[in-house]
């Protein structure tokens, strides 16, 4: 194990952290690398835990160097390791992203066999056992194999059992799994959630109801509330986001505009800022705003978590371009 036990989190989250190689071109030309970690659902503990939530990761990694990068890391970034353990066999999985040409990322994995796709329910086991406020989940994870699905189900509905926010990002990986797999694996997951989060081309994947035409957006909310969602948020991308629940309270905002220079991690960024908000107890069109800043820290930085801002940051893209703070 990675620590000793801590007392109840905000948020618990699990899943599976790589060893990340960034690279400014190809990689066939051998362009420099700069090495760090990332995952879907670490990247979101660590943006909760800047913003001054506690928050847990309670991943397998495997007993090698990458894992214990990605442990040493979190722990830097203030996020609760101390739940999570390493494989005594299995690696740490990896991934390499090359900036191809202008904003276009190509993104490789090498998580077959990985420490992460080895998670089983007795895993995260001890994590559930302290307790969290929000429980937040990926598609990804589910992705990974059939612990890494069981895990997710079981927790889910631990989490639901006890009165958790339940909270799950669709996350839908085309390298991993089909549409048709993933909705076959998601939607038994949907009368557990409190949130679901998507972006607009997701939501197909989680409903059988068609997104064709101009309300095609609307049935597929529909369907995920009358599954028992209690309220579903829709990213869009550069047009912002939206929000509906089950009393069909409605919200939309659009994105706030920066210069973009890194798109991947994005939309961990935005899940972060919206728990951050459910935590706060701010009203859901504050979350979405807080949301949509984190987004944009996102896409303005280089790195999938690297320039996602403290609390006390929060308001800085409200100065005007090129503002020095002094």
């Amino acid at each position: 194990m990675a620590g000793t036990a801590s007392a109840s989190a905000d948020v618990l989250t699990f899943g599976e952290t790589m060893l990340a190689t960034q690279l400014p071109g190809a990689l066939t030309v051998g362009a420099q690398a700069r090495t760090t970690v990332a995952g879907a659902e670490s990247n979101v503990a660590i943006g909760l835990a800047r913003l001054g939530h506690r928050a847990a990761w309670a991943g397998l990694v495997g007993d090698d160097e990458p894992g214990r990068l990605v442990l040493r890391t979190l722990r830097g970034e203030g996020v609760d390791v101390s739940r999570a353990a390493a494989h005594a066999t299995a690696p740490t999985g990896a991934m390499l992203r090359e900036q191809r040409v202008a904003d276009l990322v190509r993104v490789h994995y090498w998580r077959s066999g990985s420490a992460a796709s080895l998670l089983t329910p007795a895993d995260i086991g001890p994590a559930l056992g302290d307790g969290a406020r929000v429980l937040h989940l990926t598609g990804i994870t589910c992705a990974l194999g059939p612990g890494p699905l069981e895990a997710v189900r079981a927790a889910a509905a631990h989490a639901r059992a006890r009165g958790w926010t339940v909270a799950l990002d669709v996350n839908h990986r085309q390298r991993l799994w089909t549409a048709g797999e993933a909705g076959r694996a998601l939607r038994p997951l949907l009368p557990h959630l409190t949130v679901l989060i998507a972006s607009d081309d997701e939501l197909p994947v989680v409903t059988d109801a068609s997104t064709e035409g101009p309300d095609g957006e609307e049935r597929a909310v529909d369907a995920l509330l009358d599954a028992g969602v209690r309220e579903v948020v829709v990213k869009r991308g550069g047009e912002g986001a939206a929000f509906r629940d089950r009393r069909d309270v409605r919200y939309s905002l659009p994105a706030l505009r920066v210069p973009v220079r890194d798109t991947v991690g994005a939309g961990d960024a935005f899940c972060a800022g919206y728990l951050s908000g459910l935590l706060d107890g701010l009203p859901p069109h504050e979350r979405l705003a807080r949301a949509n800043t984190l987004g944009a820290f996102a896409v303005a930085s280089d790195g999938d978590w690297e320039g996602l801002p403290r609390r006390d940051e929060l308001g800085l893209l409200a100065a005007a371009p090129g503002t020095a703070i002094r």
